[in-house]
């Protein structure tokens, strides 16, 4: 079991300027890139084939084979999609990447680009990060200035062009096919599905669609060999993670580590739970997997393992939560967000999770009834894949876990609100019950 950090992507972001080309030229930045571009394109697919790469988005699902799903060449475009549009709440690892090394995401770009036949990559950003939107925009100027942008890189005869496209903040377009739909310059909603993205993506034509992590992960692959990458992580989660400890713990932060590292190592990396509490509840994976307890502990971090005990890896976002909090009110609270993302598209997520919320508000203040309990996870039930996407199924993880772990919690919602459960002189999450701040 791994015990210790493996900085890779992380290793140089204490640097005064992490983010200049000079900064990552200094640590075998491009090198790479100039490898890449005398390797047959077919042997980079395979190369990220046999490293077990697996998307770092949340689906987990094999980043080589699904470059390898592309059609074969018709003498018509094909393009790359980098989904960098973090906004699920307490995923946060993906614009810390982008703000200290995004020329880690520059060169995997050309990379990718060049082994699926792409000369033209896109990088969609969400809308309110302009901060990221500014540094991206300054990462690829450089890369243009230093010739690993453009026209005939490195005199390989290969061209490319990067277009970094910031959208307008719906969490929606996180979904691989609202993304292609914003970025199209229609509303962002899912589409049918088939024509898969592969098939028929931007517009109409053959697309792969990848997250910033997953790309990111590229250079190193192909710099030190795809044996070097399956060496670390698990038989079938191999690699390394960037994993994202937010909330009660003493040190919270990014924590790059191979698969299948336990929480219980992370904690004590991250000096423990804050303040000496008790941990109460975790996400391990962001706010639309389903919640775990302290039985969870020494759950190794893998997509396997976590889906064994009843989860998901998902973003890695490890939200921490310790004695003091309601999960009630903190259920609550991720509800509202994804009621207020819902596109609407379809009924049973439109509809459900405003339902959800009602009876989690009503809870939540001491009002609820004898039957909002079974009625959570009855509208659970008939969201859960029945949605259009996977918002809405994201939506009901919180919910059937908090009742499955805390029942009781939800049977004192029938006559205490959660302010009077958890008294602000208890409480470091919520001061009053007007005002919360998680």
């Amino acid at each position: 079991m791994a015990t210790t950090l493996t900085p890779i992507l992380t290793r140089f972001w204490d640097d005064p300027q992490s983010w200049t080309i000079e900064t990552y030229n200094k640590h075998e930045g491009y090198q790479a890139l100039r490898k890449a571009l005398g390797t047959p394109q077919e042997d980079l697919v395979a190369m990220t084939k046999d490293s077990g790469l697996r998307g770092r988005g949340g689906a987990g699902f094999p980043t080589g084979l699904k470059w390898s799903f592309l059609p074969k060449p018709d003498g018509g475009p094909r393009y790359l999609v980098v989904n960098a549009d973090e906004s699920e709440p307490g995923t946060c690892k993906d614009i810390p990447l982008m703000m200290a090394a995004p020329h880690f995401l520059i060169e995997g770009v050309a990379i990718t680009s060049y082994a699926i036949g792409c000369n033209h990559a896109f990088i969609y950003l969400r809308g309110e990060t302009v901060h990221v939107y500014r540094r991206l925009l300054r990462a690829v100027e450089e890369a243009y200035a230093a010739g690993h942008l453009g026209t005939d890189i490195h005199g390989s005869g290969f061209d490319l062009d990067v277009t970094v496209h910031a959208g307008a903040g719906a969490y929606i377009c996180g979904e691989e096919t609202a993304l292609l739909d914003s970025l199209e310059g229609r509303r962002g909603q899912p589409r049918l599905k088939p024509p898969f993205p592969a098939v028929a993506g931007l517009y109409a034509r053959p697309t792969v669609v990848n997250n910033v992590e997953s790309i990111a992960s590229v250079p190193p692959i192909v710099l030190h060999g795809a044996d070097w990458f399956s060496g670390m992580g698990t038989e079938k989660s191999k690699g390394f993670g960037i994993f994202s400890l937010s909330g009660h713990v003493t040190r919270p932060g990014q924590y790059e580590a191979p698969l299948g590292i336990t929480l219980r190592e992370l904690l004590d990396m991250a000096g423990g739970m804050r303040n000496g509490r008790r941990l109460k509840f975790w996400t391990p994976g962001g706010s639309s997997t389903p919640l775990f307890t302290d039985e969870h502990l020494d759950v190794p971090l893998d997509f396997e393992s976590v889906a064994a005990a009843g989860s998901m890896l998902g973003t890695r976002a490890l939200q921490i939560f310790d004695e003091t909090v309601s999960v009630v009110r903190a259920v609550s609270r991720w509800i509202e967000f994804y009621a207020h993302e819902s596109c609407g598209k379809c009924t049973p997520c439109r509809e459900g999770t405003f339902w959800l919320k009602q009876i989690l508000v009503r809870l939540e203040q001491g009002k609820g009834t004898q039957d909002d309990i079974d009625k959570l996870v009855d509208i659970c039930d008939n969201i859960l894949g029945r949605s259009f996407c996977a918002l809405g199924d994201g939506a009901t993880s919180p919910v059937t876990s908090a009742v499955q772990y805390f029942r009781e919690e939800f049977e004192t919602g029938m006559h205490t609100p959660w302010w009077e459960a958890f008294p602000p002189e208890r409480s470091v999450l919520f001061d009053t019950k007007e005002t919360a701040s998680v």
